[in-house]
């Protein structure tokens, strides 16, 4: 599969989206990618959780996480094709946190799976918490790296796609963006 047709799937669903978007990250973008309308359809949610889960197949793996809510519907699947338990992190007071009873022995190997990443600032704060309760993070799966492969989260880290998605601070917005309505469409509320 090429990104072409990888870009048509996500056409076909309307999972890519244009207009003028206020990404997770803060930054501004004239597309977004909805993966979730993508994921709704079990015959991609299964081909691209395969695609990742085949990347890590010689991986010793014993849990995968996804933060909340993007990577949770793709994060699960691939702990599902990979027969490994699936948790997932959320925000709490603004805080990523690993919660509901879920948790990571000391040592336990960790696979990041997220949707969609920009910045990886999500993925960075799901690093932290399984960090900080000693966990092995053995790899980072994507399914669309905005950043085009600059953001580099760790050495096994692997994505379907990775496109130069334009994007913006706040203060560079051009005019023909700042323009167009401001849409924010991700799960978690920007500043």
């Amino acid at each position: 599969v090429n990104n072409k047709e990888i870009l048509d799937i996500f056409r076909n669903t309307g999972a890519l989206l244009n207009g003028h978007f206020i990404l997770t990250s803060g930054r501004h973008s004239p597309s977004y990618f909805q993966c979730a309308r993508v994921l709704q359809y079990p015959e991609y949610l299964t081909h691209f959780a395969s695609m990742i889960a085949e990347h890590f197949k010689e991986t010793e793996i014993e849990t995968v996480i996804s933060p909340a809510i993007g990577g949770v519907v793709l994060g699960t699947e691939v702990g599902r094709i990979l027969n490994v338990q699936t948790i997932f992190a959320e925000r709490k007071d603004g805080e990523m946190c690993i919660r509901r009873g879920f948790g990571i022995d000391p040592g336990q190997n960790i696979l990041v799976i997220e949707d969609v990443i920009t910045t990886g600032g999500s993925v960075k704060e799901v690093m932290d918490q399984v960090i900080n309760q000693e966990g092995n993070i053995v790899g980072v799966g994507v399914m669309v790296d905005r950043s085009n492969g600059t953001v580099s989260l760790h050495e096994n880290q692997f994505s379907i796609i990775a496109l130069e998605a334009t994007s913006y601070e706040s203060d560079e917005v051009p005019d023909s963006l700042s323009a167009m309505p401001v849409q924010k469409p991700g799960s978690r509320d920007t500043v």
